[in-house]
């Protein structure tokens, strides 16, 4: 598998793209949960099929562009396009030094988003750290374990451990970046609606900008068609969070307002086919 990452690294991310299209909607047809989850999310979300559809491909492209984004030589920048909205508003938080929480929903790519954080902003404020969860195959976690080395980017694993390194961070004045929408273990979120369902949902985004003072943004890597590249997009959050919340269900709740807001501006590039409701597994 890793081999076969490094022979793809170094394909131009237009093929990837193509070939990625086709992977999203063959996935799409094999699978009937997986269509049937995909439309049952939109559909929750008053989405129309086909403001939706667009994401069926996306899906797909979003795995085929891995390579390119992990394993490319650490010299080589983001191409052939990295076009940047809202920027003014990472550089005036790292400016301040108080910290700086990046929340990313499951759209566009991700992956780009902090490349491109660390790209433009890690030699001057230091790297952004990005909480992740170890693949639990062996032959994946091979291939994440090297690819997450890139340089101003730091990683840290979806565990306590990983929560202090995130912490330390933003006390430095750093950035970090996690995803609010992917779903928690037992016992470390709260359930609160997303699109007028209740889903599970993370208190660990507000905890982090609540108990560092740190600022926190919006940010997502919009695929360019055609493989043209990608444009970071930066903005605010719409609501403040609340300074006093024992139990976390208003901040979790005002999260999940920004990332709706957020998905419905493009709801072309989300994953819909993400188990966004399901119940959470203990020790997840």
């Amino acid at each position: 598998m890793l081999k076969l990452f490094h022979t793809l690294s170094g394909w131009p991310l237009w093929l990837l793209h193509g070939i990625g299209a086709l992977l999203g909607w063959a996935t799409y047809w094999a699978s009937p949960t997986y269509r049937r989850r995909f439309n049952d999310n939109a559909r929750q979300a008053g989405i129309a099929p086909a403001e939706a559809r667009p994401a069926i491909a996306a899906a797909g492209r979003m795995v085929a562009e891995l390579p390119f984004l992990w394993l490319r030589p650490a010299n080589v920048p983001i191409k052939p396009r990295l076009d940047w909205v809202g920027d003014e508003l990472i550089t005036q938080a790292l400016q301040a030094r108080r910290g700086l929480v990046l929340l990313t929903p499951h759209m566009g790519s991700f992956e780009v988003a902090a490349q491109a954080v660390a790209q433009r902003y890690a030699a001057q404020f230091g790297p952004i750290t990005v909480l992740y969860r170890p693949a639990r195959k062996a032959v994946l976690r091979e291939v994440m374990d090297e690819s997450r080395a890139r340089p101003g980017v730091a990683t840290a694993p979806a565990t306590l451990a990983g929560v202090r390194l995130m912490m330390r961070a933003l006390r430095r004045g750093e950035a970090v970046g996690l995803l609010p929408d992917q779903v928690p273990p037992d016992g470390m979120g709260v359930w609160v609606p997303f699109f007028g369902k209740p889903a599970y949902t993370m208190t660990l985004a507000a905890r982090l900008v609540q108990q560092t003072g740190a600022v926190a943004l919006l940010i997502w890597g919009e695929r360019l068609p055609r493989g043209a590249g990608y444009v970071v997009r930066v903005s605010a959050m719409a609501e403040p969070l609340p300074a006093d919340d024992p139990t976390q269900a208003e901040s979790a709740a005002v999260i999940n307002r920004s990332m709706e807001r957020l998905i419905r501006q493009a709801p072309g590039q989300y994953l819909w086919g993400y188990h966004r409701y399901k119940t959470p597994r203990s020790g997840d």
